[in-house]
């Protein structure tokens, strides 16, 4: 089955569809007001050297505890897919998960997005979610020291 551009399919009912949607833009449309000679930069160059970095960061550090790995290699993953699918569809990145937002935050409907935003959001709230755990649990250590 081809799908044609804003095309929806409804997958549960009116709370999730798939819609075939071309974001040549940052996540939530974001960038769509960046001068052309701009858009590059941002949309290929910057996510290449945060890859890089990322990856780098992932093999040097001696210290990185081990349930930083996952949430890492998920953004980077993310992160991968998002550069691929820019770089083969310059007409912009493919998204595709659309879900009903019943009003919340000023939105009926949640911004489409892909799986490999998905990725990237996970594995930065996962690293959120961690820190803030293992500094809760360093202050208890300490107080109980005190």
């Amino acid at each position: 089955m081809t799908m044609r551009e804003g095309q929806a399919i409804d997958v549960l009912g009116d709370f999730f569809r798939i819609r075939f949607v071309r974001n040549p833009n940052i996540i939530f449309g974001f960038g769509s007001e960046l001068p052309e000679f701009l858009r590059p930069v941002i949309l290929v160059v910057f996510p290449v050297l945060a890859v890089i970095l990322l990856v780098v960061f992932c093999i040097r550090a001696k210290d990185l505890k081990d349930v930083f790995r996952l949430p890492l290699a998920a953004i980077v993953g993310g992160g991968l897919g998002n550069l691929v699918d820019r770089m083969f569809r310059p007409e912009g990145v493919v998204d595709f998960l659309d879900f009903n937002f019943y009003g919340i935050l000023g939105w009926n409907r949640f911004p489409t997005f892909n799986i490999a935003d998905s990725s990237i959001t996970i594995g930065v709230s996962l690293i959120f979610i961690i820190s803030v755990y293992h500094e809760i649990k360093r202050i208890r250590e300490k107080n109980k020291q005190a």
